[in-house]
């Protein structure tokens, strides 16, 4: 028990923006979350003009990005991350229903270090995320 409230009292190190518009995919990216990474913060934006707000107003460690969102897709927010300086180098895991070769290519370009389906999403592709050497990602 006590090793329990130490555990929670850490402080928060990074915190993750999940970017998704499905409350289900939400909770369930939070659960892996909570139950691999203890000190993660995490902020949930459902579309890319509040994903914008968060990233403007906030520190944000790395992003776990769905593709299909009502204001855009995330292949393209990715790109325009890419194209501005202060945010380049956030790292970023396009998680998607239905991931694509057109998807993947874009990704590529924009720098995201992971396309991965929904079903196959996974604590390491967090870890890979929060220990990922940022670097500015190439502009398209």
């Amino acid at each position: 028990m006590q090793r329990q409230l130490a555990l929670s009292r850490r402080p928060k190190t990074q915190t993750c923006l999940i970017v998704e518009d499905s409350t289900f995919d939400q909770e369930r990216i939070k659960r892996i979350i909570d139950r691999s990474f203890k000190t993660l913060e995490v902020a949930v934006a459902a579309t890319i003009g509040e994903a914008w707000a968060h990233v403007l107003r906030y520190p944000t460690g790395f992003i776990l990005l769905d593709n299909n969102l009502p204001d855009g897709t995330g292949a393209n927010f990715a790109t325009e991350l890419a194209a501005q300086p202060h945010f380049a180098h956030i790292p970023i895991v396009i998680v998607s229903d239905w991931p694509t070769p057109f998807m993947f290519d874009k990704a590529q370009a924009a720098g995201v270090i992971h396309v991965v389906s929904k079903s196959d999403f996974g604590a390491r592709y967090i870890h890979a995320a929060m220990h990922h050497r940022p670097s500015p990602r190439p502009l398209a």
